[in-house]
This record gives structure tokens, C-alpha cells and sequence, in this order.
């Protein structure tokens, strides 16, 4: 057993973010083992029969494999900014439901080839424009704070940021050019703020017997990104 708790991620995943934000904000280390996912390490099964990151082994044996769950479990740990006052339940819910359904489909059209009855671009823009209307349905949330749950950032910004983050990413052109100025403004703050460039650097993807990387605020530049 890790004198640390272990986390399985992968760099790209949205989940996996998020987990990874709540864990640094909370100055928790962790022993970070990427993940690729089309080779999966044998012990990520075992922690979770999911085998789906983010998984968190605690040092008693604990697994965590859900990232909201991951999430709340670090701020209860330590919340010096105070996420948890801002952990709108409700709008995680649609984001992770309704949106995260959309966003599949208008990325990923191919992997629903009896949904989209052969007609591709019909189909991703359907679910283009699905995810649209909630993302106007923040920014006008946005126009009256800077932040989702008030004027400063918490649990409920980083659970759909990453998500946020991957459908405008989809379309980068087309989503700059539609009129959501608060989400824009939103998400370039996130996406340029020195907490999310702290948890995306690149590793090589974790094997058995590899030496440790050690992520976290606390963690030796040297070993957060070797």
C-alpha cells in the first residue's frame, strides 16, 4: 500500500479533472498513475470494477470511483476556499444528464450509428443545438455573478468547466462566434488560471513497478511533471 492515496486519471478526462482540482485546491498529495485507456493496468480493475477513471484508493484500502464523489470527499478533508458553500446539485445533474448526452453526440456522432439513422451532420448539430440551450442558460446565470454560485468560484464551476472545456473544443470557431459573452468570459478565466495549468501536465502512462509520480501543491516541481 502507497504511504500516499493513489489516483487512477487520465490527463484529457473531464471526470478526471475535476478530481484532480478538488484534490489540489484541498492540498491533498496523491500518487498519480495515468491511464491509457485503450491498455488499462490490471490493479486499476481491481480497485474498480468499473475500471473507468478517476478511481481513489485511500490509504485504508478505500476506492472512491465516482469524480463528484472524489470531489466532495477532498473538500471535506480541507475547503480553504470554500467549494462546498457553492455545490448546486441540481445543475451538476443536468450537466452530467442532458448535456454530457449532447456533448457524446455532437463529438462523438459515430459511436451512435442507430441513433443518427445514417444522417451524421443532422444528428451532431441536433445535439449541437441541445447543448447550446444550456449554455445559454448559463450565461444568463453568469450575466448576474462572475462565477456560477455567486462571485467566487466553487465545487459546482469545476464540476461542468471540463465539460464546458470539451464542447467548445468540438467546434472551437462556431462556439466563439455564438453570443454567449459571460460563458466566454467564464471559461477563458478557468482555462487560463494557474490551478488548471497545475494539473495538466503530461505523464507517461502508468505500468506495474514504475517509480511513483507524486502530484499535488505540495509535491517537488521534479516529480509533478518528470
Amino acid at each position: 500500500m502507497s504511504a500516499l492515496p493513489i489516483l487512477y486519471s487520465f490527463r484529457r478526462c473531464p471526470y478526471a479533472m475535476r478530481a484532480r482540482m478538488a484534490l489540489f485546491v484541498a492540498g491533498i498529495t496523491v500518487e498519480l498513475r495515468e491511464v491509457k485507456l485503450a491498455n488499462k493496468p490490471p490493479e486499476l480493475a481491481k480497485a474498480s470494477p468499473k475500471a473507468t477513471v478517476p478511481v481513489l484508493v485511500l490509504n485504508d484500502g478505500t476506492e472512491i470511483d465516482e469524480s463528484l464523489a472524489i470531489m466532495r470527499w477532498a473538500l471535506k478533508q480541507s475547503d480553504p476556499e470554500g467549494w462546498l458553500s457553492g455545490d448546486d446539485t441540481a445543475l451538476i445533474e443536468r450537466n452530467d444528464g442532458p448535456f454530457k448526452r449532447a456533448l457524446d453526440r455532437y463529438k462523438y456522432p459515430t459511436r451512435y450509428p442507430d441513433e443518427a439513422h445514417g444522417d451524421e451532420d443532422t444528428f451532431r448539430f441536433a445535439h449541437r443545438s441541445h447543448g447550446l440551450a444550456f449554455l445559454e442558460e448559463l450565461n444568463t446565470r453568469l450575466s448576474g455573478d462572475r462565477q456560477l454560485c455567486g462571485s467566487t468560484r466553487s465545487l459546482t464551476d469545476f464540476a461542468l468547466f471540463p465539460f464546458i472545456r470539451q464542447f467548445a473544443n468540438t467546434g472551437r470557431d462556431w462556439f466563439d462566434a455564438q453570443g454567449l459573452p459571460h460563458v466566454h468570459e467564464w471559461l477563458e478565466a478557468h482555462l487560463s488560471s494557474p490551478l488548471f495549468a497545475a494539473i495538466m501536465p503530461k505523464f507517461t502512462p502508468w505500468k506495474t513497478g514504475d517509480a511513483p509520480i507524486i502530484f499535488g501543491p505540495k509535491a517537488a516541481p521534479a516529480m509533478v511533471n518528470p
